[in-house]
């Protein structure tokens, strides 16, 4: 088969899983056409027509391979050569022990990357139908702000429901209204992140009294309310701070502003009751987004709301916090193990993949995007290929998402990240490399470490496995 025979692979969406497909397909010899409605017609939440644009938070979140469940995944498509990732890389800044970018540099590398393949054409479109197009090979990489025409035609190529829940953005202060006479440079912990730096944080420490009034404020203060949306429910992974401080006082003290891991300079004799942490939102270190503070405050209020918090007295925002509808499939049900869509739509193969599919977060969401693309690219070549194993990070996803989430028929489907429960458990060892005893204590963490070096020895087999014949 050569390539001029090949058949383009339709891409519908141009975010962190569209962008990502493209480039495996591009990069496996086969042509893409991505179409991108953004530039001719906006969504609710992006705010420019860039490919894979990164909507609210700036983080991909911890890069410890190691012991952290998402930094395993990003070393695992580090290894497959994923195009978001290597643009994640070149454009991080300070996060701590989080990989986070520069949204705006990191979008236009990815952008870059594509327009100047020579296998990937970009079309600025809205796809409302499937019914007129004789596409052969389509990957439906819409995301969470799915339209509602192409929702329409998803809920009846899948014979079944999709589901939609709340998501909510955070707000970005520019740095230099921040008061560093009451904030200060500190990562938890002290620990390094992939770029070095260990005070890659701003931290706005809170005492007792300023805390309650704080949550006062928040459970008081008017919010946004989508009438025809207040069946759908939250997803616990991107709550706004107000439902958070909703369910109880102190919640919002034991989440994002949990006062662990840090001293202030400024009275490192006594702990702050409460901190706010604020997270470096560009490379130019002018924009900062305040880390958990996704908000469906009104927008006349948050500017009030948070400048209540020390340091943040004279804050001026770049941008303020907003909420929007996600949408995703049921996937475990309508997808089989290779994405795609078990229904037989004429001749057409058609595959979803990015948050649409059920998995939460950036990263996940290229993830599907990467094995979406390889999928397809087999196809293409006439052959097949197996999903990764149970026992590597992408493999143990793809499996979630496609049905090994359910603990029993009635089980409903939510998203999910990625996590080490999703993963073949391993027995803790008892002692490390050396034969020195491993502590009790530390025997949940050397497991970790063990899960980890088995994934990526299995992700670098899988790597290598050629696809078999159809």
């Amino acid at each position: 088969m050569t390539r001029m025979t090949v058949q383009p692979v339709h891409i519908i969406g141009g975010g962190l899983a569209g962008s990502e497909a493209a480039w495996q397909l591009a990069q496996a010899g086969i042509p893409v056409i991505i179409h991108e409605m953004r530039g001719i017609k906006p969504t609710d939440a992006h705010q420019t027509d860039g490919l894979a644009e990164l909507v609210c938070s700036n983080s991909f979140r911890s890069d410890d391979w190691e012991y952290n469940a998402v930094g395993l995944l990003h070393a695992e498509m580090r290894r497959g050569n994923s195009l978001i990732m290597a643009c994640a890389d070149k454009h991080q800044v300070p996060a701590g022990g989080a990989l986070a970018v520069d949204r705006e540099g990191f979008s236009q590398a990815v952008t870059a990357a594509l327009a100047a393949h020579p296998l990937v054409t970009l079309l600025r479109e809205e796809v409302t139908s499937l019914k007129d197009k004789d596409w052969s090979n389509v990957i439906c990489a819409t995301g969470p702000l799915t339209s509602e025409s192409l929702s329409e035609v998803i809920l009846e190529l899948t014979g079944e429901g999709h589901l939609s829940f709340f998501d909510a953005i955070a707000p970005i202060v520019h740095a230099e209204s921040i008061d560093m006479s009451i904030a200060w440079r500190q990562s938890r912990y002290d620990k390094e992140g992939p770029g070095g730096d260990a005070a890659a944080y701003i931290n706005c420490p809170m005492t007792k009294d300023q805390y309650e009034a704080f949550v006062d404020a928040l459970l008081i203060g008017p919010k946004t309310d989508f009438k025809e949306w207040e069946h759908v429910p939250y997803f616990d992974g991107c709550l706004p701070i107000e439902v958070m401080a909703e369910r109880g006082r102190e919640t919002l003290r034991y989440g994002p502003m949990k006062p662990v891991g840090l001293t202030d300079p400024n009275n490192p004799t006594v702990k702050p009751y409460a901190i706010v942490q604020l997270r470096q939102d560009n490379a130019l270190g002018t924009l900062y987004n305040l880390v958990g503070f996704q908000t469906k405050l009104k927008h006349g209020a948050q500017a009030e709301v948070f400048r209540m918090i020390p340091g943040l007295q004279n804050a001026q925002f770049a941008r303020l916090g907003g909420l929007h509808r996600n949408t995703f499939i049921q996937s475990p049900k309508v997808l089989g193990a290779d994405l795609r869509l078990k229904r037989l739509i004429g001749e057409r193969s058609l595959r979803f993949a990015g948050q649409i599919t059920g998995v939460e977060g950036y990263v996940e969401s290229a993830a599907m995007g990467l094995l979406a693309g390889l999928f397809a690219a087999a196809e293409a070549k006439g052959k097949t290929l197996p999903p990764p194993p149970p026992t590597t990070a992408l493999g143990a996803l793809i499996g979630h998402i496609t049905g090994g989430h359910l603990a029993d028929e009635k089980a409903s489907f939510q998203p999910m990240n990625i996590n080490y429960g999703l993963l073949p458990p391993m027995e803790a060892p008892k002692f490390d490399e050396d034969g020195k005893k491993i502590p009790v204590k530390d025997r949940t963490r050397a497991k970790k470490r063990q899960m980890s070096v088995r994934a990526l020895h299995d992700i670098e087999t899988w790597l290598k496995t050629e696809a078999v014949p159809a």
